[in-house]
């Protein structure tokens, strides 16, 4: 079976043009050519250009992925193990800046007595990326002005007990998850209301209006997701939904 030049670019999610380039430099050229002299590919083709398309979304240039596609000593197994491991090594690279987000937009204006070196040995690299987005989005409320003047006034050591305590609301919810804890249960909602002190007594008053809105962000925002997830499949939504029971038995109180 053999496809247009057309179909090839639908199929891929590329374009025609991007197609007579790599034609062009020899990195993927047709099988076939029909009479009249139109590109014709078959699956082999396609597999090929499912490499390159692999290789230039992690960055390698086009002489580069020549190179590699080419080297007549690498199975296509072997392929396939490479292409696992830097894909494996990208998503924990995605995952410490996803939980670098998390750091950054809970405290706001994270470690204002911190070192740059103590950040990063403290909350990763992934923070310096991320740190300015809770100021452009909270800037101008209250919320932001009480982590201000909070965080001034917190030592590296507060930061450390800090992160501890918020790695220890991880991972009971990882553990409630994986233990089938429903998300609207008692210790479900303790956990969430545990969430919102940890906040309160390091950053700013979160009323549950406010906390339901982290929950919304939670689900919304793929970098908040990815953090649950990475601990436990369905954590993101479970901890959505115990945040959001106990803002009803909150407010019902």
């Amino acid at each position: 079976m053999s496809y247009s030049v057309g179909k090839v670019a639908d199929l891929a999610g590329t374009t025609v043009r991007t197609l007579h380039h790599y034609d062009e430099i020899k990195l993927l050229s047709p099988s076939g050519r029909t009479p009249s002299g139109y590109r014709r590919y078959d699956d082999a083709d396609l597999d090929r250009l499912q490499q390159i398309l692999f290789y230039r979304e992690l960055g390698f240039s086009l002489e580069e992925i020549a190179s590699v596609l080419d080297d007549r000593d690498t199975s296509p197994s072997e392929h396939l193990r490479r292409q696992h491991a830097l894909l494996t090594g990208r998503i924990a690279r995605l995952q410490e800046m996803a939980a670098a987000v998390e750091h950054a937009l809970e405290a706001q204006k994270m470690g204002i007595k911190l070192t740059p070196e103590e950040k990063f040995e403290i909350f990763g690299e992934g923070y310096q990326e991320y740190e300015d987005e809770a100021e452009q989005r909270w800037g101008g409320s209250d919320a932001w002005k009480q982590s201000q003047q909070k965080a001034a006034r917190l030592s590296k050591a507060d930061w450390v007990r800090i992160k501890a305590e918020g790695d220890e609301i991880m991972r009971r919810i990882a553990e409630s998850v994986r233990a089938g804890i429903p998300a609207d249960s008692e210790q479900a909602m303790d956990i969430a209301e545990e969430h919102r002190q940890h906040i309160i007594r390091n950053f700013y008053d979160c009323s549950y209006v406010m906390q339901r809105g982290l929950a919304v962000m939670y689900l919304a925002d793929p970098r908040f997701q990815e953090t649950y997830e990475k601990e436990v499949t369905g954590g993101a939504a479970w901890f959505h939904d115990a945040v959001i029971a106990n803002a009803d038995r909150g407010e019902a109180a």
